[in-house]
């Protein structure tokens, strides 16, 4: 029998290498690429949870609530059970029923064990209520409660990310600082391109929206929210 030659089982061997290498350096993609759809459910089923703790608290029913929106029960209802990820002017909305701002949404970690009398947030103990679905995430930087009324956050926008074409409003007052890359904001009628170190305050009952018009660079924006308190 005819053997093959070295040079073809050396060009053989080269190319199962090259295989073995490309499918060893997929897994770990692949596996995060898992974990974070893994996660993104899992946010929505504590957001979901959270509003529902804090209506059943007010002793609010689905159709109060819905009846003080532009939502519908279903919508509200799978929102709740953690089936539909809601948009931020959604979360603005519900929270404005519910009395509170959008970090009483965000509940407190697991590791938050008070010790810093609800005064000072390590970096080890930021809530965080990633918007996956819209490319924006909040991290809470103050201290997490229903009760507080003025809440400072760390807003991050993926290239692209926004709060949608529609504009919204909702209660209190809010401003910013645009930390790293830009963000255009519309307020009313009127836009704005912001980049890094621009700020912004503006009534929080003005419609607005706000996006990352960016291709290829993330926005990073400290933004600080204010609410009314219930009278």
């Amino acid at each position: 029998m005819r053997k093959p030659a070295p040079k073809a089982i050396g060009k053989a061997r080269r190319k199962a290498q090259r295989k073995a290498h490309a499918k060893a350096a997929g897994k770990p993609a692949r596996k995060a690429k898992a974990s974070a759809k893994a996660a993104e459910p899992a946010m929505d089923l504590a957001v979901g949870r959270r509003i529902r703790e804090l209506r059943r608290a007010r002793q609010l029913s689905l159709e109060t609530v819905v009846a003080r929106t532009d939502l519908s029960i279903g919508f509200v209802s799978q929102i709740e059970r953690g089936l539909s990820s809601p948009s931020l002017r959604v979360l603005a909305t519900l929270a404005d029923v519910l009395g509170v701002g959008i970090a009483a949404l965000f509940g407190a970690k697991p590791d938050d064990d008070g010790a810093s009398g609800g005064v000072v947030t390590r970096e080890a103990q930021r809530a965080e209520l990633k918007l996956w679905r819209t490319g924006i995430s909040k991290q809470l930087l103050s201290p997490a409660g229903a009760e507080n009324r003025l809440n400072l956050f760390l807003v991050h926008m993926e290239p692209g990310g926004s709060t949608g074409d529609e504009l919204y409003t909702h209660d209190g007052e809010e401003a910013g600082l645009v930390l790293d890359g830009e963000m255009t904001l519309t307020v009313d009628a009127e836009t704005w391109s912001l980049k890094t170190g621009d700020s912004f305050r503006f009534a929080s009952r003005r419609p607005h929206r706000f996006s990352n018009p960016a291709d290829d660079a993330k926005a990073v924006v400290l933004w600080v929210n204010c609410v009314s308190p219930i009278a």
